[in-house]
């Protein structure tokens, strides 16, 4: 089991989560790759103090990139893992 601490790595602040967190109290977070929804969860409501009703965790593949420098050699992006955590109605994270 992971602490707490080591398992939300970073909030994600883009034009579609700023969408998600307005429209539909979903927040969206950068989290460890061996981290599960339950730990998430967790995670979320001892750091923020909300409810947490819904979790979805999503795994960004790495992409292949071509580097025109040293001819042809490919290299590799890293890869993410995204947690889309959904409020109780009436709770609210300030990431600002």
């Amino acid at each position: 089991m992971i602490s707490t601490d080591k398992i939300l790595l970073e909030s994600r602040v883009t034009e579609k989560a700023a969408i998600l967190s307005a429209n539909h109290n979903t927040y969206t977070f950068e989290i460890a790759q061996s981290a599960n929804r339950k730990e998430v969860a967790r995670a979320v409501e001892a750091t923020f103090n909300v409810t947490v009703t819904k979790v979805n965790v999503l795994n960004q593949k790495p992409k292949v990139k071509r580097d025109r420098q040293r001819r042809g050699v490919t290299t590799t992006t890293g890869g993410r893992r995204k947690a889309m955590v959904t409020l109780k109605e009436g709770d609210s994270i300030d990431l600002a």
